[in-house]
């Protein structure tokens, strides 16, 4: 029986000639995540096993973005426990205000992820850099430290979805749209620790952008992993970012997989999340009527310049509606300064928006647009459970940037057409 994608990442990182569904193997790490949150119980638990040293300086990145510019006592007492520890261990890739991002917008941009390499992150959403062609997953932060001491994690191989993918995105319709489909169509324990691997004729329309929103969210679908081919697009996306040997794996054609999705991308529709489940999607013309207070523009998920761009494009000469919140949370310090540069930010601020540093912000509830009881918000962000965003009273409807700019002109849910 052939291989999936995924399973031959995990065989070439396990030395081994094949694995399959179920089996349990270790494998040597490409690289190593952790972020404010997560980072300090790793370093905890590192130390308390007794290690002193970390496997390799070049394949650990800490990315201090998820309350930063620190927010309160606690948060800055976690990121001077990364800090100290980076400068400790001579880790390079640690990333703090003024060179940081939203972790999973910085490490693609920096080169640091690549097609075939395995990577583990305690990050949910570590599952992004799967667009670039990688086996990329989240863990918890014992399995973080133990991976920064010895570069090596335990699997279980996971079986996998195959999506295949043909027609082409209409007007107005995104990457977001495609995995809110998606995981409408599956439910968000649809891809329960499997691999879902997206391939066929439609990929060719895809950004790198569009891909690396669908791999993010592959979490949401209960995926271990979310997983693109290489093709162009990757290519040339890494092409002045990676300076080691590429390696790119496609799925043998008698490869084992548990169902396969055809996904014409034609006939999908702008689509919306309602609370408090990433499944509840609902296409932009069954929305109904709902009133909103505050639009969020960012995230790991859609702060991407591409993201920057549409959002300009719909906001170019209108006023966010009286009542709105409106904030853009570019994903990194680049995206900040070409979006500054491409004029973005005149938009934007003349619309009545606010623009915020790097950071997660209100993704996760941390902070920069936190909701109260009763209030809605339109964010293109990943998760809109109970309590998402700040009181558990509140609603969070997930959107794509043009949905969500749209909305934030109307004062509710819209589609981009009804204010163009």
């Amino acid at each position: 029986m052939g291989m999936t994608m995924t399973q031959k990442i995990l065989a070439a990182h396990a030395g081994l000639d094949s694995v399959s569904k179920g089996q349990l193997i270790k494998a040597k790490l490409d690289m190593v995540l952790g972020n404010d949150i997560t980072s300090p119980v790793a370093i905890n638990e590192f130390h308390k096993a007794g290690f002193t040293q970390v496997f390799d300086q070049n394949k650990i990145s800490l990315v201090m973005d998820h309350f930063t510019p620190n927010k309160d006592i606690k948060a800055a007492t976690q990121c001077k426990q990364c800090r100290t520890f980076a400068d400790d261990m001579g880790i390079v890739n640690f990333y703090d205000v003024g060179d940081m991002g939203v972790e999973h917008g910085l490490l693609p941009e920096k080169g640091l992820v690549g097609p075939g390499e395995l990577v583990i992150g305690a990050d949910s959403h570590t599952c992004t850099y799967g667009a670039l062609g990688a086996f990329s997953t989240g863990v918890g932060s014992t399995d973080m430290a133990a991976g920064m001491a010895t570069g090596e994690c335990w699997f279980k191989v996971p079986g996998a979805i195959k999506f295949n993918l043909t027609g082409k995105l209409g007007k107005h319709v995104s990457g977001k749209d495609v995995i809110l489909h998606i995981i409408g169509l599956i439910g968000v324990d649809g891809a329960l620790y499997k691999s879902m691997e997206f391939s066929g004729e439609g990929l060719s329309c895809l950004s790198i952008d569009d891909r690396l929103c669908m791999a993010n969210m592959a979490i949401e679908a209960g995926a271990k992993n979310g997983i693109f081919e290489v093709d162009e697009v990757v290519m040339d996306y890494i092409k002045d970012k990676v300076f080691r040997e590429v390696k790119s794996y496609k799925a043998d054609a008698d490869a084992e997989y548990d169902q396969t999705y055809d996904i014409n991308l034609s006939e999908i529709k702008p689509t919306v999340a309602f609370p408090h489940l990433p499944e509840n999607t609902r296409t932009i013309d069954n929305v109904g009527d709902v009133e909103i207070q505050q639009v969020v523009i960012g995230s790991c998920t859609n702060g991407r310049l591409s993201d920057m761009r549409i959002a300009a494009e719909i906001l170019k000469g209108k006023k966010v509606k009286k009542g709105v919140r409106a904030i853009i949370i570019p994903a990194t310090q680049k995206i900040y300064k070409e979006a500054m540069l491409n004029g973005y930010f005149e938009i934007f601020l003349d619309a009545g928006c606010v623009i915020s540093t790097p950071t997660c912000g209100p993704c996760l509830g941390g902070h920069m647009g936190i909701l109260a009881a009763g209030e809605r918000a339109v964010a293109t962000t990943n998760r809109n459970f109970v309590g998402r965003m700040g009181h558990p009273e509140s609603e969070v409807y997930l959107a794509s940037p043009a949905v969500a700019a749209a909305s934030a002109i109307a004062g509710k849910i819209v589609s981009p057409e009804e204010v163009l």
